[in-house]
């Protein structure tokens, strides 16, 4: 490099946590170096959000087909794998980052391609093609380096060739059998998509099936994955695992059952991918970093870390939230307008990380969850009440045959305001944002009642919470 070795702001990762820094400060005003080693748009694009939703949507647009008397006559076959498998590249354009990295150029941030080591304040090493260039920020260094999988212990596991998540959404063809190991969103989804597309498919969960939502919800999830025929073996320990010749894994389990499939995918959840960033030498433990609302780091005010790399909340859209609180904070300290602290709620917190965070599990049925659940709730002192029910409304009955859903809101008693809101059924997903709008804005239950869902649709039933609430 020549004379772009000193930026403003660095941003270490260019998915699409580090693209929203790098954006939001160079719309500011400041220069922003973007480093990336692998593909420009990160994770979320090749490997995870675009890929494993695009190999999902076609079984739901099949089944909410068959569902409906009159278009479930017309459905005569089954899904086209490959024609599945070809629109799933689309989606990620092949894993080619071209386009992405002209985004970067267009909005005047430097792309730097290569592995980035923080070498001290301010300061960074990128190496590319066994050359290393020093590069240093006047203002911030922010890391946006995403996540990594979490290996579990398990004997054997390191001599079989396995699939992470990466592996399973950009898998070339279908295996006719699949073993998951975790029971968590990705591996819920996966097995579906899977299972939808021609494999056999087993879950394995060391506790229960989506255990982070209300069990009501993750039971409807279940019985729509047996229903494609995945078993899901809950509360169930793996002992060890072993490959023979043919590549075939075998996972024997607590009990002494055993399951055979002709692919691994461990699913086990994910880490902040804080590793080889020199931050150790900084006399910063990568395992216990302290972030503040706005992302800083203690103990390096010049230091920023968010989305995955941040730990808070692994989930594209609070790390893309979490981006924008940041670089403005970032911008506003340069200019001398924002001090050390920032109030909650303001255009420098990510507040929502800790009250209204929204969440998808995008399975059929669906699993749409905004806020805390009773048990965050009661474990942060707050006296709660919790108003549940099946879905069935007008809007659901036409929506399709035999519609299954349930939906549940957590009140704050002492404010009488929303906190915690729950669906889950086919489509649920649209529901979301106004329960996340509601949670935000602090909406006082005798306000929400004046807010009146169109009929005939699925928003109805929250006509029908607030009236089993007493309103």
């Amino acid at each position: 490099m020549s004379d772009s070795e000193d930026f403003d702001v660095i941003v270490i990762g260019a998915g699409a946590v580090g693209e929203n820094v790098a954006d939001r400060v160079v719309k500011a005003g400041l220069s922003a170096a973007l480093i990336e080693a692998e593909l420009v748009g990160g994770e979320c694009s090749y490997w995870a959000c675009m890929p494993s939703k695009a190999l999902l949507r076609p079984g739901t647009a099949l089944k909410a087909a068959s569902t409906v008397a009159g278009s479930r006559e017309a459905v005569t076959g089954t899904l086209d794998a490959q024609q599945v498998l070809n629109r799933r590249n689309q989606f990620t354009s092949n894993w080619d980052d071209s386009s992405q990295a002209e985004w970067v150029k267009d909005s005047g941030i430097t792309l730097v391609r290569g592995t980035a080591r923080l070498t001290g304040e301010r300061a960074v090493e990128v190496t590319h093609d066994d050359v290393v260039t020093a590069m240093s920020a006047r203002v911030a260094v922010v890391l946006a380096t995403g996540s990594t999988p979490t290996i579990p212990p398990v004997n054997g596991l390191d001599a079989v060739d396995f699939w992470g998540t990466r592996e399973a959404t950009s898998a070339p063809q279908i295996p006719q059998s699949l073993a998951v190991l975790g029971g968590g969103v990705a591996g819920a989804e996966l097995a579906q998509a899977f299972s939808r597309l021609g494999a056999k498919v087993t879950i394995i969960a060391r506790s229960g099936l989506l255990s982070n939502f209300p069990q009501p919800a993750a039971q409807l999830v279940q019985n729509g994955l047996e229903g494609d025929g995945v078993e899901v073996l809950t509360d169930t320990a793996t002992e060890s695992v072993r490959q023979a010749a043919d590549g075939t894994v075998t996972i024997s389990l607590a009990g002494g059952r055993a399951v055979t499939a002709e692919k691994l995918l461990v699913s086990t959840g994910r880490r902040p991918a804080l590793a080889n960033l020199g931050l150790e030498d900084l006399d910063l433990d990568p395992k216990k970093l302290v972030i503040d609302a706005s992302g800083r780091v203690r103990g390096a005010d010049w230091l920023y870390a968010v989305g995955d790399a941040a730990g808070k909340v692994l989930l594209t859209h609070q790390g893309k939230y979490e981006a924008r609180m940041t670089g403005s904070a970032i911008a506003a300290r340069a200019a001398g307008t924002l001090g050390e602290t920032v109030e909650d709620w303001s255009a420098y917190a990510a507040s929502a990380n800790e009250y209204a965070v929204p969440q998808v599990v995008f399975t059929d049925p669906e699993i749409a969850m905004a806020g805390r659940t009773v048990k965050q709730a009661q474990e942060a002192g707050i006296i709660v009440s919790e108003t549940s029910l099946d879905i069935a409304v007008a809007g659901s009955a036409l929506h399709s045959d035999g519609y299954q859903g349930w939906a549940q809101m957590v009140v704050d008693e002492d404010r009488k305001v929303l906190i915690g809101a729950t669906f889950a059924g086919p489509d649920v997903a649209e529901l979301l944002h106004a329960a996340t709008i509601a949670i935000a804005g602090e909406v006082p239950l005798e306000r929400l009642w004046h807010a009146v869902p169109a009929y005939p649709t699925i928003s109805e039933v929250w006509l029908r919470l607030l009236e089993k609430y007493g309103l």
